[in-house]
């Protein structure tokens, strides 16, 4: 085990870095659906201190055994901070159950740990926030911004 409580993983999309939604026409199906959720996100929340959080997971250890205890989750979704992006404000996670080796396991226990999920997606966004990957995020957008504005307009689809 690597020492931590809770491993939560995941990939963020500065929702404002976005700037167009139209699907490749050999795009996969599964390429498909994750642009129309990311559209859905961009509707529902707006572009501004938003960001869309994909290929998430988050695992729990209830015990010191690797084979025994673990309840592992798929996690995506949007995430909010407040206006300089230095605290997370709300998530709206679509949390999904993945794994689990806990022969004890009852529906009550993954409902109360699936809304741990979100709690504890809460507490890691801002770590991301502090280590600066967020920062360094926006960075890279604004000198991807400035280098559209001094070409030919297109910079890439993935920033």
């Amino acid at each position: 085990m690597n020492g931590q409580w809770v491993e939560i993983e995941f990939d963020c999309l500065p929702l404002r870095s976005v700037t167009r939604l139209d699907v490749p026409l050999d795009a996969s199906p599964k390429y498909e659906q994750f642009v129309r959720r990311v559209k859905a996100a961009m509707e529902k929340h707006g572009t501004h201190n938003t960001y869309y959080l994909h290929g998430g997971s988050c695992v729990f250890h209830l015990t010191n055994d690797v084979d025994c205890g673990e309840i592992a989750f798929d996690v995506e979704g949007t995430v909010l901070t407040g206006e300089q992006d230095r605290k997370t404000r709300s998530v709206d996670l679509i949390v999904t159950l993945k794994k689990e080796t806990c022969s004890w396991l009852t529906q009550p226990i993954v409902d109360f740990f699936r809304e741990s999920v979100q709690h504890a997606l809460l507490v890691e966004f801002d770590r991301y926030i502090d280590a600066g990957d967020l920062t360094k995020t926006q960075q890279r957008i604004e000198k991807l911004a400035e280098q559209n504005e001094l070409g030919d307009g297109f910079v890439g689809m993935y920033l």
